[in-house]
């Protein structure tokens, strides 16, 4: 293959990464924050149940998200490695 497809081939695969992932990933930081926050003011109140939680997991949409973006982030690396080894 040409070059310039695999050049392309990385650039749209490593878009797309980014477009699927990162909203998941924003999403699973903020819940994981505002978790923490509602822990810290329960405890402030001495309200916090004795044995504390473990912050939660990504849900399953995110889980699948952030496995989409990671296949998608490996082609990009791939067709990088491609493009600089020269076809």
């Amino acid at each position: 293959m040409p070059p310039a497809v695999w050049l392309i081939t990385s650039i749209v695969a490593a878009g797309g990464a980014y477009a699927v992932a990162w909203p998941a990933w924003q999403s699973l930081r903020a819940r994981r924050d505002r978790d923490t926050n509602t822990d810290r003011y329960l405890r402030w109140r001495g309200r916090a149940p004795r044995d504390a939680p473990s912050p939660a997991g990504p849900t399953g949409d995110e889980r699948r998200r952030l496995a989409i973006g990671a296949v998608l982030a490996g082609v990009a690396a791939v067709a990088l490695i491609a493009f600089l080894a020269g076809g």
